[in-house]
């Protein structure tokens, strides 16, 4: 600590002679006072002009990104108006006093490399890539500017500890952070890119594509952090000593999220479940179709339109009904019962003949009708029949089918029985 702090001394001893030097006389006090009008005039003209130039850009109809770059760039006005309105009072006092106007040059300096940087990274999507991106280069522009980037790569250099024959510096942990941060971003946009071309090969199934791009995605993102980290000078063989909590941690605190991942793999891998599939969740009754596996869940959508985001796991240890696996001929059953006055061959008849009448039933194979009950107070009976469209839903059909058999009952004259009571009431005697 002695000698960190020996190390950090001169650095602080320059800071505070430069300050002295630079900022403590009258003419840094004149400019500091119209740097800060100028930003408070560009602010306030700012707001007054901020709704019409917004509804100006709303009404230009453009693609989605530049769109968004027009509403980058009006951020970019108040910075701009400051810039001109410094500019023009520093020229008025070059050409009317004898100040030293070295700190408006710094103030012009710096709004200019501003400005620049946030034109320069517009044709990054991601808003929080593009803030961070911007941000690093401008403070390094503004070290520079300042005379002191050397200063600070050695006070960084400086704030450090070593780990056995490694040392970790405060350096070396900027430059690991910025190297894995812009190796990410690269990894994901040519990992997007090739997603893309391996979902648009037709040769390869709905799930062998999923399969390969998640796989692809998974190598570029490891093989970014071992780059970053290596790039950065830091060994990675000093995390040795840390293997056996991590192993540890990986086996109490992960283990679902690895088990998810290899749970994935295997459905991807068998292809029992695949996107486009219509399944349900007998646990859940959850009921719908397959739109997207991702490497710790499924996207499953219901008819209703809600998203249901289902651990992989849940499809590996629980029972699932899949409708589109194999073939797409679904049978389907409702139950009903009739009164005991009717005549059971003339009931199923009819019923057969009623369930045949909605579209998405199929002639063949024909449905069928059989007594299953003789209950207490109805003929119970079983209707199935076959559909092929299980995507559009089972719960529609069936209804189709029970106001077939309605419709039918009522023209056929058969009754549908219900519970009712008899209630009888006798009149109390008086024994007196």
């Amino acid at each position: 600590m002695d000698s960190l702090f020996v190390s950090i001394q001169p650095v602080w001893q320059i800071i505070i002679n430069w300050v002295t030097t630079h900022l403590w006389n009258v003419s840094v006090g004149v400019q500091i006072i119209y740097i800060a009008a100028a930003t408070l005039a560009a602010l306030i003209l700012y707001r007054a002009l901020k709704l019409r130039i917004n509804d100006a850009i709303e009404n230009i109809h453009l693609p989605a990104m530049p769109h968004r770059i027009l509403d980058n760039l009006a951020r970019l006005i108040p910075p701009l108006i400051a810039l001109i309105l410094i500019f023009t009072v520093s020229q008025i006092l070059a050409t009317t006093t004898e100040l030293d106007l070295k700190a408006s040059l710094v103030v012009m300096k710096l709004l200019m490399a501003w400005i620049a940087i946030q034109l320069f990274f517009q044709f990054i999507n991601n808003s929080l890539i593009r803030n961070i991106a911007s941000m690093t280069i401008w403070i390094i522009t503004a070290l520079s500017i300042f005379g002191i980037l050397d200063e600070t790569h050695t006070l960084l250099d400086a704030a450090g500890f070593n780990i056995g024959k490694f040392r970790l510096s405060g350096l070396s942990v900027v430059k690991g952070m910025l190297a894995l941060f812009f190796l990410l971003y690269i990894a994901s946009i040519i990992s997007s890119f090739l997603e893309k071309q391996v979902l648009a090969t037709k040769s390869l199934s709905r799930s062998l594509q999923v399969l390969v791009a998640k796989i692809i995605h998974i190598t570029l993102i490891t093989m970014a952090i071992l780059i970053g980290i290596t790039s950065a000078g830091i060994d990675l063989s000093i995390f040795a000593i840390f293997s056996g909590a991590v192993g540890l941690g990986i086996g109490f605190g992960l283990q679902k999220v690895v088990s998810n991942l290899f749970s994935g793999l295997l459905l991807l891998t068998d292809q029992s479940i695949k996107p486009g599939d219509v399944i349900e969740l007998e646990a859940s009754g959850t009921f719908g179709w397959v739109n997207n596996m991702a490497a710790r869940y499924t996207e499953i959508v219901t008819r209703d339109n809600k998203s249901y985001l289902i651990p992989n796991e849940e499809f590996i240890t629980q029972r699932v009904v899949n409708w589109s696996h194999g073939n797409s001929l679904v049978r389907l059953e409702v139950r009903f019962g009739v009164h005991y006055d009717s005549n059971p061959h003339h009931v199923i008849e009819v019923a057969t003949r009623a369930a045949a009448k909605p579209e998405r039933v199929v002639e063949h194979p024909k449905p069928v009708c059989w007594i299953t009950e003789f209950s207490d107070n109805s003929i119970n009976f079983s209707l199935r029949f076959w559909i092929r469209d299980s995507e559009n839903g089972v719960t529609n059909i069936k209804g189709g089918v029970f106001l077939a058999l309605w419709d039918a009952f009522k023209e056929e004259g058969i009754r549908i029985p219900y519970p009712h009571r008899e209630v009888y009431l006798h009149e109390a005697k008086d024994d007196l």
